[in-house]
């Protein structure tokens, strides 16, 4: 059954009723049913189980249930071991005003680079304390950390997210030394990557809630406001720690380090790094009596119970994601923006392609599998029409990371709320002038390059 524009209702009521009502999960979960009744009709009620259960059975959401869940317990350990504080403190020495708070996280923005979900929430919880003390608006930290994730993981081609490109890219009888090429020319990562740095050192000003943020800091307000509506749904790194004495920082560097090297040795598996340093913890705090062991425990569980919420709403995601898939819903979308394009504008079409799949990438919150759905499509089409293929692909890696950034139900944003307690409507509208102006001169030199290259 072609559904056509029927399939866009389900997208529509999540991102009006969000607007509206400010209650991300209930609209998630609500967006899912409608999704549901639009495609199995009177039969919708065992199918929206079904779909419920496909969800969970999904490789994908398996994977990153299990990272949810491993650096929650991850976390609440290096919170109650005294590691992050004993880290704070050595890092305050150096990030010691703003700037250098925010040049810091920057730095370990890059420095995570191994995953998206390593990297929002492993940067988030080590600067928070330290922004804290320097007083920085938790939005500043959250815009900071949600700009690096998935733009510094298409730009480093030993990531993840640059594997599954180039497994894409086979397909299409390209390879790894193609995506190398496509890196110069992944404006949107490139631009929105700069202008974090340059936002944090103060070169680029303020604007927007971003400003305002500040203006409430300075004149001695909270650094994290408490949300009424469209609050976090998760925040399991603001609890009472007052009791905790720091402990070394290398209680936090020796776990991060083995769960890097685990994810090397094990096929860049981001779990299996995680199941490593718990290890590696287990023994570092047992070892310095730092805790029992029944301590230890009841910490990795407290952490893990503490990301379930997220997990859930995670969950009726991908639920949406099956019934937009069942619709046709990105193709719909693709296809008729593909028809828009005529023939005295080919040179057009890297802009073009970056604007469709960030659009679509905005909407449907869908990244990997819009990365295998585009490839066969933008990359037959840019041969056909002697355009490089490795700008298209380019084009195609710097509308998913746009998606990432800027999608307010994606996993990296509630991963942002997650680590700094700012909701993830709050984020898009800070992260929206700079989000926004990146994407604005990422089209702006797509198009330039694709009339000078072809």
């Amino acid at each position: 059954m072609e559904y056509g524009i029927i399939s866009c209702i389900p997208i529509l009521v999540l991102i009006v009723g969000a607007l509206i009502t400010k209650k991300m999960p209930e609209m998630i979960i609500l967006s899912s049913l409608v999704g549901a009744i639009l495609v199995y009709k009177q039969n919708f009620f065992p199918n929206y189980l079904q779909m419920i259960y496909s969800a969970i059975s999904n490789e994908s959401y398996q994977f990153l249930l299990m990272i949810l869940l491993g650096f929650g317990g991850m976390i609440r350990l290096f919170e109650k071991s005294g590691a992050l504080q004993g880290f704070s403190n050595i890092i305050g020495k150096f990030a010691n005003t703003r700037k250098k708070s925010m040049l810091l996280t920057w730095l370990m923005g890059i420095i995570m680079f191994v995953d998206d979900y390593l990297n929002v929430l492993a940067v988030s919880f080590a600067m928070k304390e330290t922004t804290d003390r320097n007083r920085i608006p938790r939005e500043h930290l959250a815009y900071g950390v949600n700009s690096m994730g998935a733009c510094v993981c298409v730009l480093i081609p030993f990531t993840s997210w640059a594997a599954f490109a180039v497994g894409c890219m086979a397909d299409q009888g390209l390879g790894f030394g193609d995506y190398l090429r496509a890196i110069p020319f992944m404006f949107f990562p490139l631009v929105a990557v700069v202008v974090c740095l340059l936002v944090g050192l103060g070169i680029i000003p303020k604007v927007g809630r971003l400003k305002k943020a500040y203006q409430r800091v300075d004149e001695g307000g909270p650094l994290l406001v408490e949300e009424k509506v469209g609050a976090s749904i998760v925040n399991v790194g603001d609890g009472d720690n007052t009791d905790v004495k720091p402990s070394s920082p290398l209680n936090f560097f020796i776990p991060i380090i083995a769960l890097i090297a685990g994810m090397f040795l094990c096929n860049n598996d981001v779990v299996s790094g995680i199941l490593i340093a718990l290890a590696v913890q287990l023994v570092l705090y047992l070892v310095q009596k730092i805790m029992t062991l029944t301590e230890f425990m009841d910490n990795l569980f407290a952490g893990i119970s503490s990301m379930a919420p997220l997990a859930v709403v995670i969950c009726f995601a991908y639920v949406l994601n099956i019934a937009n898939t069942e619709m046709g819903f990105a193709e719909y979308l693709i296809g008729g923006m593909q028809r828009m394009i005529p023939e005295s504008m080919y040179a057009l079409v890297p802009a073009f392609v970056f604007i469709i799949v960030g659009l679509v990438a905005f909407a449907a919150a869908s990244f990997w599998v819009l990365i295998l759905l585009t490839i066969p499509i933008f990359v037959p089409l840019s041969t056909t029409m002697g355009i490089d293929p490795a700008l298209v692909v380019a084009a195609i890696m710097s509308g998913v990371a746009f998606g990432s950034k800027f999608c307010f139900y994606s996993d990296a944003v509630f991963m942002t709320s997650a680590g700094t307690g700012i909701s993830n409507m709050t984020q898009i509208k800070v992260v929206a002038p700079y989000v926004l102006g990146s994407a604005v001169l990422a089209v702006i030199f797509f198009a330039a390059a694709g009339l000078i290259m072809t």
